[in-house]
């Protein structure tokens, strides 16, 4: 074999894309016949498969796997080559639709995502909100271009795809100022016995932090627990419980909600990710959406897996822990 036959190439990027034969031809304008037999001809030239048939489905082989990876990468760089040609004035505006976790702080998501309209490309941004596991299924079938989660790809669910950490941050625990007047300044002590309004069970660090509660000693009094977390500070702001929300947009919590920040849990972190189909971020969008993640909302320090290039693989790696007790800051005083 000299070369690649890259229009075979392209067929079998359709064909594991769309899941089938019959949708990858649909999209080619060719018949299920011809392209199974460019498919065959080209695993001929190649001499490996790269598909297996599971039942009535087509499963990748591992060579299949390997190959497309490189597949997108091709393909998303001839779209660019094409998009460079375009006079400016005629391109319409990309569609990137994302999905948010519900797990996910809105605030955090929001502050991700602004960067992508500003990224040098025109776009549409499409949001979509909802649990990990629907989202990832839309991703799965490029109904979505990636997800933001508290959480990487979770090894139980079959979708082909890359977690690029953006990074992490302690948690901090906050309360409007007419409950925490009472608790005294001793954190995290003051936790203990006081009104809690606890995060739902999809939420990554819910599990971490009532192993912290439990090893510190404290049993906070549980009095809500919700999935929606923006409705979780909106009962904390009315003064009903304390709350934890990430260190690292704590000075948008004080002011956004009139609470102050009375310390942080460092052993307790809130992880984010992009999840995407492709190995590498190539989309400027998804750039920005990385370097703002890493350079701005989590300022991550240099080693740290997060602070690779957009063109990391998976990184599952966590920033070192350690044990710190946060003083009271008056509302604003973290700005």
């Amino acid at each position: 074999m000299s070369s690649i036959n890259f229009k075979h190439l392209r067929y079998f990027w359709m064909v594991a894309r769309s899941g089938s034969v019959a949708r990858a031809a649909e999209r080619l304008h060719l018949t299920p016949h011809a392209v199974s037999g460019q498919i065959g001809q080209f695993e001929e030239t190649l001499g490996v498969a790269l598909f297996r048939r599971v039942g009535r489905r087509l499963e990748l082989t591992e060579a299949g796997e390997r190959i497309l990876g490189h597949a997108d990468e091709i393909f998303a760089l001839g779209d660019e080559v094409l998009e460079l040609l375009r006079d400016p004035a005629d391109r319409p505006a990309q569609r990137l639709a994302i999905g948010i976790a519900d797990s996910v702080p809105k605030s955090v998501a929001s502050r991700l995502l602004a960067p992508a309209l500003h990224a040098g490309v025109a776009i549409r941004l499409v949001c979509r909100e909802g649990r990990l596991e629907p989202l990832l299924a839309e991703l799965a079938v490029q109904r979505l271009d990636a997800v933001i989660a508290d959480r990487p790809m979770p090894s139980t669910v079959g979708v082909r795809a890359y977690s690029h950490l953006l990074g992490d941050s302690a948690l901090a625990v906050f309360g409007a100022p007419a409950l925490v007047a009472g608790l005294g300044d001793d954190f995290p002590g003051l936790i203990d016995r006081a009104p809690f309004l606890m995060p739902g069970e999809d939420v990554a660090f819910r599990a971490p932090l009532l192993q912290w509660f439990a090893a510190a000693g404290l049993r906070p009094r549980v009095v809500g627990e919700f999935d929606d977390l923006a409705l979780l500070k909106a009962f904390g702001q009315a003064g009903e419980g304390l709350f934890v929300a990430p260190a690292a947009i704590a000075p948008f919590i004080c002011a956004q909600y009139d609470v102050d920040k009375l310390g942080e849990i460092a052993e307790v972190r809130e992880h984010c990710y992009l999840i995407t189909p492709a190995r590498r971020l190539t989309h400027p969008a998804m750039i920005a959406i990385h370097r703002v993640a890493r350079q701005e909302l989590f300022a991550v320090p240099a080693g740290h897996p997060a602070s690779d290039p957009p063109a990391s693989e998976l990184a599952r790696s966590e920033l070192p822990i350690r044990g710190t007790a946060g003083r009271r800051s008056k509302r604003g005083a973290s700005r």
